[in-house]
């Protein structure tokens, strides 16, 4: 087997207008697909960069809270490439979005920074070369 890259993450959130704002409006993802499952009684939106990877934002009714403090054990992050983090951490605080202080990754010596979707989901910006 030889994988190729990662195609999407998935993301369930509490608030789906809300989350679909965010993502769309503060971070810019294209909107591929958006479909409403009755059955589920659930809202599944496809969302694009423009590499062609995707996230799937998900909504259910009453999903449970995520743990994320401490650590919990499962996905930690979802790190997006940026060009120029500063600039994007600046671009997210002019929306109203909290930003941590930007830091530098010991081992590759690139900038980063942590802020979090409207559930809490830690996301990263990650300086690419």
């Amino acid at each position: 087997m030889k994988l190729l890259r990662i195609h999407h993450a998935a993301i369930i959130c509490a608030d789906y207008p809300r989350s679909r704002r965010f993502y769309t409006e503060v971070l810019g993802l294209r909107v591929v697909a958006e479909h409403h499952r009755q059955a589920r009684d659930s809202w599944k939106l496809d969302l694009a960069l423009p590499d062609g990877s995707q996230i799937e934002l998900f909504s259910f009714p009453n999903p449970p809270a995520r743990p994320s403090r401490p650590e919990a054990q499962g996905l930690r992050h979802l790190a997006f490439a940026v060009a120029d983090v500063a600039a994007a951490k600046s671009c997210l605080e002019a929306q109203g979005v909290l930003v941590e202080d930007i830091r530098v990754d010991e081992f590759t010596g690139r900038r980063f920074t942590f802020f979090a979707d409207p559930d809490g989901l830690p996301l990263e910006l990650y300086e690419s070369a």
